[in-house]
């Protein structure tokens, strides 16, 4: 063992001396930067304070190592640190809104140069003229765009009005994976890119059978038997952007035809066992507890199609594939992914895909050129080939570096061929003027699960939501405070 390491550690020793002339070579030319003399690049971010490193690793290092003469400063909207420590019982004091606290760093002698924002923030920050529109430069640069998902790159135009205001490196993203075994054994086609929700339907109501433990499932919008409102809510009707209430907050909106008729075709799903309840699990009889799979609907065959994202598919799914043959009661059988299913009315858009992180410049910054030299940096080539390598939950947007990883061999396209939901109107400030509004919807849980349990019609349940919120909506406009839920007096009895 001795000897090993000694040759392990002589080894170690003549690649360093090799590296290291190398790396010299490399950078001979770089003289260092006196004190004093390098620029600031100063990076705003909606939230901060405490470790920052994740970030620095991910975007910043390389960029100040190739740029010496750039020292780059991150400054959040919202600072956690400065906030854990203030007087938050303090009557006096006003919590700022998000709109002003993005206000205080783009503006003033000290302004940030760079904007990282999401997709709300984005669109409204660019709507607010407080972001540098980006079509020139690019033009200008001969920046290539030409690799970037078309989802990405004219999602972010459609939320400039036709304009880019920024670029984007990453992105999340779900897609439909189904079980070939299950649809074989049905004797039903396999799902294909491009369906409706109500073709998926279709699939799922033709391949479910059997009763009792021995029950297969269709379609499932996620791998656990998670709540059916919010699984809906977000995966189906996001798209549909039905509106709960009006623009002031002041009428409810959810007794009308749309609205029943999504909850209608969903809660028939429920109820006609296509989609698995947690009740209907749990009387199939107990987990096998020496399956580590027993609790994944997907992985234990009990449904035949699933929403599922990337960290899914790069974690257990990546691991049964490798391991496969080590693991106790586990079955192996080949799968597939689609595209998200989409709606009639808004075709090809999933609210599946997310474009989370976009880089652009400050409409006032002190140092666009070095901002613009940055934001081509992390959405260039040569950052996207060394970051698709690490990520497990994200995708670059450069799709040459879009790959399976694990040696799967899968429909990788699903996952970009979508568009994203472009928000027809920003409530944001509205919550912020108003949080109670949070809880007009903890009724509509309540109220979809005794739907799915036959208990209530879609009809009565509906109209007794817009009966319940539009009295809490007039106890917020009259400035009532509204008790959360399970709190005495609160807003369930």
């Amino acid at each position: 063992m001795k000897k090993l390491w000694l040759k392990k550690a002589l080894m170690l020793t003549v690649a360093l001396t090799m590296i290291v002339p190398m790396l010299a070579a490399c950078t001979k030319k770089e003289e260092a930067v006196p004190p004093g003399q390098e620029r600031v690049l100063r990076i705003g971010m909606p939230y901060g304070g405490g470790d920052d490193s994740w970030f620095r690793q991910q975007y910043v290092e390389a960029f100040e190592m190739a740029n010496p003469n750039i020292r780059i400063e991150l400054v959040p909207a919202v600072n956690y640190e400065d906030r854990r420590y203030e007087d938050d019982k303090d009557p006096k004091k006003k919590e700022p809104s998000f709109k002003e606290s993005w206000k205080k760093i783009l503006e003033g002698a000290n302004a940030v140069d760079v904007v990282i924002s999401d997709a709300e923030s984005f669109r409204q920050l660019a709507k607010d003229g407080m972001l540098a529109k980006l079509d020139e430069r690019m033009v200008q640069d001969k920046f290539d765009t030409s690799d970037i998902v078309p989802a990405v790159q004219d999602g972010i135009k459609a939320m400039g009005e036709g304009s880019v205001y920024g670029l984007a490196p990453t992105f999340n993203s779900s897609a439909l994976i189904y079980n070939k075994k299950l649809f074989q054994d049905a004797g039903v086609e396999l799902p294909k890119d491009g369906m409706t929700w109500d073709e998926m339907f279709a699939l799922a109501q033709r391949v479910s059978k059997g009763e009792g433990k021995d029950r297969t499932y269709g379609f499932a919008f996620d791998r656990y038997t998670g709540d059916p409102y919010y699984s809906m809510t977000y995966a189906y009707m996001s798209p549909l952007q039905l509106q709960m209430f009006d623009p002031k907050a002041e009428k409810m909106l959810v007794n009308s035809p749309n609205w029943e008729k999504a909850w209608d075709k969903v809660a028939k799903l429920y109820k006609d066992k296509v989609i698995p309840t947690q009740d209907a699990m749990m009387m199939d009889g107990p987990p096998q507890e020496d399956n580590p799979f027993a609790h994944d609907q997907f992985l234990s065959g009990k449904v035949a199609m699933m929403l599922t994202d990337m960290y899914y598919m790069n974690g257990d799914l990546a691991s049964a594939a490798r391991n496969a043959g080590k693991i106790k009661n586990f079955k192996p059988f080949e799968w597939d992914v689609v595209s998200v299913p989409h709606h009639s009315e808004v075709p090809g858009v999933s609210s599946m895909i997310n474009i989370n992180n976009i880089f652009s410049i400050n409409a006032k910054a002190p140092n666009a050129e070095d901002a613009w030299n940055f934001i081509k940096y992390v959405n260039g080539e040569q950052w996207a080939k060394v970051r698709s390598r690490s990520t497990s939950y994200e995708m670059v947007t450069r799709k040459s570096y879009i790959k399976p990883k694990e040696g799967l061999n899968y429909n990788i396209a699903a996952f970009y061929n979508v568009k994203p939901v472009i928000q027809s109107s920003n409530i944001r400030e509205l919550y912020e003027s108003k949080p109670d509004l949070s809880y007009v919807e903890t009724f509509a849980n309540q109220l979809f699960n005794e739907i799915a349990s036959g208990k209530k019609t879609t009809k009565d349940a509906l109209k007794e939501w817009e009966t319940k919120g539009n009295e809490m909506l007039q106890k917020i406009k009259n400035g009532v405070a509204i008790q959360p839920p399970g709190v005495p007096g609160g807003v369930y009895r």
